[in-house]
């Protein structure tokens, strides 16, 4: 059964009117006079707060519920109807959706509060939170959406706003190319998901198309058009969370302020498209195969990712590859059918994640943005409270027991290996080792040893506390956020995992306990592996390598961006070079001059009227007046 409820557009509106009216205050104060950023900053962030309180109204009110009918739908308007296509502006929440509002919300808002200090005397102030208020409207629109048309919205408009974002330090040419390639890549992916909406509107899309008309009609697919639709939709997954071969652009998105960095790695953009493929669960559910490759893409995007972690001495970078990593993870998890782990994972993530990143912006701060890791160090006991916040963040992402990522990272290798992709779950063991070594090793050079740079070390101090607060609400729940879905042999009962399960069309194998205590085993012994060689190599200090070999192959990404400039831009660059070339006189220039022809023959014919005798265009006037006459005169017959 479901219930209609009218307040759930509101949730996106709040934000959405807080760009609106920031960015006309910002519009004013170009042309007009300096507002006080103080004003700028309770309007940025009222939006988030008060969205997160309807989020925690939708979260308790689909809790009273039976587990069945937990469905709350506004149909706001019917937006355009096309033959048998009839799309209405409607919102959904169900248990999947209440979850990703909660922490989209709740770190959004933590992530707009930080970004009052962070940002604090920049010359673009308002335009920063008017595109931050936007990036989460779009956002809660993808989420909310009750069909994948309206997620198509939200989808484009965080698009959109990662380019205005990421681009946002315009005066620099790199930044701006940064912004480009984001906004390219994702338009690869964008015509995936468009050919999957119209393959799966021309299956079943006749008897409605919204999710709940889709799931209910899903029978209806047969497996070649169910194949085509997944992995169609999968493309567009790929573009948004930066999966193989479509990952090339999450490192460059670094470019952009560090607070937008953590708004698109914890709280929005990448996870859009884990999000869509557990949505669209009662599809891949019933596709294998379609599965298998979104697994394999996600665990070989996790090695890659991690491998090229290993080398980056930007502690952005370091961090944006470790969230590739992550999200391989994730797919990994939706595509051996553990919904219910991968969504679990991206819940925790965006915790340690957000925390990570914020820790990073406060160093980076605090050393006058400096960001090359190697020019850090020593600063432990300069910055405590952003050293031990990021000590848990870094200890989650290693997934150090009992710590948030340890949890959800060893449902996903468990669910794995107990669905016989042992290959997987060796990879997925493997990352985790590599990923504890190259988070410590961030970790051990920025914090310990001895500075290697004095003067910014003597300069540096503490955040200020509107930086420092939200790092230490976000590090509570990169610590205790694992404990809401414990699985039983830790006394748990996976109570994640049952409140999605109304959603998803979740798989939960069932095998000995000794399947689970050799995933928890190998996952432990992986971390204290890697945290072992990041200690013996940084943990006392170290010299700043020459990479040779293995390592500058790893530090230059294995040339991937190098490849598709060479075996892809250059010679589509010069195709069209050719066929503009070509096109160009004949197609392009043609009409342009035979117009310009025609208007000079014209010319010279009327010319020849043109004498310049008064008598001559007297006798013209009796002409025209005669014709004019003997006109009317027959039409009045």
């Amino acid at each position: 059964m479901e219930h209609t409820v009218s307040y759930l557009g509101l949730i996106p509106l709040f934000p959405l009117m807080g760009a609106l009216v920031l960015g006309v205050m910002h519009i004013y104060s170009c042309s007009r006079g300096k507002i006080p950023e103080k004003l700028y900053a309770g309007i940025a962030c009222v939006g988030p707060v008060i969205s997160f309180i309807y989020a925690l109204i939708v979260f308790f009110q689909l809790k009273g519920m039976p587990p069945e009918s937990r469905f709350l739908v506004h149909d706001a308007f019917t937006w355009f109807s096309v033959g048998d296509l009839h799309i209405t502006m409607g919102f959904l929440a169900d248990p999947l959706s209440s979850l990703m509002l909660l922490f989209v919300t709740f770190i959004g808002s933590l992530i707009h509060i930080y970004s009052i200090g962070y940002m604090a005397k920049d010359e673009n102030f308002g335009k920063f939170f008017s595109y931050m208020n936007l990036f989460l409207g779009s956002m809660l629109i993808l989420v909310l959406g009750s069909g994948p048309v309206v997620m198509f919205v939200g989808w484009e408009g965080v698009g959109l706003c990662s380019y205005l974002l990421i681009s946002y330090y315009s005066e620099d040419t790199d930044n701006v190319l940064a912004g480009n390639k984001a906004f390219i890549v994702n338009r690869i992916g964008d015509l995936g998901f468009l050919l999957g909406m119209a393959f799966l509107f021309w299956a079943i899309g006749a008897g409605g198309f919204d999710y709940l008309s889709l799931r209910e009609n899903s029978h209806l697919l047969t497996p070649g058009i169910g194949l085509v639709v997944c992995l169609l939709l999968f493309v567009g997954a790929c573009g948004k969370s930066a999966q193989i071969p479509l990952f090339v652009w999450l490192p460059d998105a670094m470019a952009g302020p560090t607070p937008v960095s953590a708004l698109i790695h914890a709280a929005t953009m990448v996870t859009a498209g884990v999000y869509m493929v557990a949505r669209f669960s009662f599809i891949y559910a019933h596709v294998p195969i379609a599965g298998t490759v979104v697994a394999w893409t996600g665990i070989l995007t996790a090695l890659l990712a991690a491998i090229f972690g290993m080398f980056q001495r930007d502690i952005k970078k370091i961090l944006a590859y470790s969230t590739v990593s992550q999200l391989g993870y994730m797919f990994a998890g939706v595509g051996v059918a553990a919904y219910s782990a991968g969504i679990f994972h991206v819940f925790t993530h965006a915790f340690f994640k957000a925390l990570l990143f914020l820790g990073a912006g406060a160093v980076i701060y605090a050393l006058h943005h400096e960001q090359d890791i190697w020019k850090m160090g020593g600063l432990k006991d300069k910055m405590p409270k952003t050293y031990w916040t990021m000590l848990i963040g870094a200890l989650a992402l290693a997934g150090c027991p009992p710590f948030a990522g340890f949890f959800s990272k060893d449902e996903i290798l468990f669910s794995a290996l107990a669905t016989g992709h042992t290959g997987i779950w060796v990879i997925g063991v493997t990352v985790a080792g590599i990923t504890a070594y190259y988070t410590f090793r961030m970790i051990f050079l920025v914090f310990h040893g001895t500075p290697r740079d004095k003067e910014a070390f003597d300069h540096a101090e503490e955040a200020p506390g509107v930086m420092t607060i939200p790092l230490i609400v976000l590090a509570v729940g990169a610590l205790f956020a694992g404990f809401l879905n414990l699985p039983s042999i830790f006394g748990g009962n996976l109570n994640v995992s049952h409140w999605l399960a109304p959603s998803l069309v979740d798989h939960h194998p069932h095998v000995g306990i000794s399947v689970e205590l050799l995933a928890i085993a190998t996952s432990v012994i992986a971390f204290a592996i890697g945290i072992t060689i990041a200690y013996r190599k940084f943990g006392m200090g170290a010299e700043e390598p020459e990479y040779t070999g293995f390592a500058k192959f790893g530090y230059n990404k294995f040339y991937i961006d190098e490849l598709y400039n060479t075996v892809l831009i250059k010679p589509y660059k010069a195709i069209g070079s050719v066929i503009w070339k070509s096109l160009e006189p004949n197609v392009t220039d043609l009409p342009v001059k035979l117009s310009s022809w025609l208007y000079q023959k014209a010319g010279a014919a009327f010319k020849v009227f043109q004498v310049g005798y008064v008598r001559i265009y007297a006798i013209y006037m009796v002409i025209g007046l005669s014709i004019m006459s003997l006109l009317l005169s027959q039409s009045l017959n």
